[in-house]
């Protein structure tokens, strides 16, 4: 057994005192992602449910719940010691998902309830993704997290690959209702894998003795409900990322709405709509998995963030370009594809290697606000925007060619981001 480890510690490019911790967090985001992707093509089917047409508002709608949502977990997060805050964050959403089975029970036609539901799940899954990668941030160091960090969110991607499945495969018999219940068990199984990582910090990751001096997390983290807003409003750094994410929205919010066009027109019931959704979710995770295995953690100890948070952008500028000269629906599925392969397996572990160096306060606070409220205002924004160029009445070509420089002007913030530049403003951050 000895052997097995250590030759598994060194394919994940972990130390042997690494690899308990390392396969937890794998299994944390199995369990998130499993839990979120069971939901998903119950979410795209009740959104093309309450009608295409008003999906910017929908967008819209979960912008301003992200609004009121952030503030009010800012402050819990300024009341209660880190060490508690995800097992309030995570109860309270276990809690919702149980509400959501029993009125899908009751009503689960209504175009009410599914335009809630359709909300719900955009605030829900950016909160507990952007709160599981703090959590992350917090237990490994910066050189721990370069190492760690492709294994770990491989897990997100086969929790990814396997809750669409179960989605597809149980729809017909335990519907809607019967998936938010699963998916509030597997919310519970993360927060239990939480309490061993918060414990082996202290012993082996970023709070063991002799590591840098950090935030205790028995403390709550310091700040008011705002002061994630006046930390990336005052930081060059933190402002750049925040464009990055815009961006980032700004092409996958174009991408999506021609996506849920297209389902609209060709596929008339729910359950037929679930399944597509579901489809296209496993061919995205396994892609995405296969890249985390054998890709993702060679590049980032090789050539750095950098190449992990530029390589994607320049691949759909390129894509989009192709789709304005081929505007099918197969060039289109295939970029759709190829953009949240490259969002799953590069960009997210490549940002979330930008803030491990950072405080508690900007880990917890500042990445929250950037993760949820900066996130969905690029989806308002954009969708809006969206809606704007379709009454124009020029085809799918001038959406294409804006999202090609939408595209570009990405790939050069990241290029940005992950290089030198970058790296000066993380250090002038962390400056007293």
């Amino acid at each position: 057994m000895a052997v097995i480890a250590t030759r598994l510690a060194r394919a994940m490019g972990a130390r042997s005192e690494e690899l308990t911790p390392a396969l937890a967090g794998f299994t944390l985001f199995f369990c998130l992602f499993s839990g979120y992707f069971m939901l998903r093509p119950v979410r795209e089917a009740m959104g093309v449910q309450a009608g295409v047409q008003n999906l910017q508002w929908l967008f819209t709608a979960t912008f301003v719940a992200m609004l009121v949502a952030v503030p009010l977990f800012a402050w819990l997060n300024s009341v209660v010691p880190r060490l508690r805050f995800i097992d309030w964050a995570y109860g309270f959403f276990c809690l919702n998902l149980v509400g959501f089975a029993a009125l899908f029970a009751w009503r689960g036609g209504d175009v009410t309830l599914a335009r809630t539901f359709y909300v719900w799940v955009s605030v829900y899954n950016l909160f507990v993704v952007s709160v599981a990668w703090s959590l992350m941030a917090d237990v490994f160091d910066a050189a721990q997290a370069r190492r760690l960090f492709a294994f770990i969110a491989a897990g997100a991607s086969v929790g990814g690959l396997c809750g669409p499945a179960l989605s597809t495969a149980l729809v017909g018999l335990l519907d809607a209702s019967g998936l938010a219940l699963g998916s509030a068990v597997l919310l519970g199984l993360a927060l239990w894998l939480k309490q061993y990582l918060m414990r082996w910090r202290e012993t082996g990751g970023a709070g063991r003795p002799g590591a840098a001096p950090a935030q205790s997390p028995r403390q709550p983290v310091a700040g008011n409900p705002f002061s994630g807003v006046a930390t990336v409003l005052a930081s060059p750094y933190l402002l750049a990322m925040c464009a990055f994410v815009v961006l980032l929205a700004s092409v996958s919010t174009f991408l999506y709405f021609e996506q849920a066009r297209v389902v609209a027109e060709r596929f008339a019931s729910r359950d037929q709509q679930v399944r597509v959704f579901g489809v296209l979710d496993v061919i995205v995770q396994a892609g995405a998995l296969l890249s985390q295995l054998f890709l993702t953690g060679r590049l980032a100890q090789r050539l750095g963030p950098r190449i992990l948070l530029a390589g994607v952008p320049v691949v759909m500028c390129v894509g989009f370009i192709g789709l304005a000269l081929l505007p099918t629906f197969g060039m289109l599925a295939g970029l759709m594809i190829v953009r949240r392969i490259g969002e799953y397996a590069f960009i997210r572990p490549g940002r979330e290697m930008l803030f491990a160096p950072l405080n508690a306060q900007t880990k917890y606070k500042a990445k929250n606000f950037i993760d949820t409220v900066v996130y969905r205002a690029g989806d308002a924004l954009s969708g809006w925007a969206k809606t704007l160029l379709d009454s124009l009445g020029e085809g799918a070509w001038l959406v294409a060619l804006i999202g090609a420089g939408c595209a570009a002007l990405w790939a050069v913030l990241g290029w940005y981001l992950g290089g030198p530049g970058g790296a000066a403003l993380d250090q002038e951050e962390e400056k007293p």
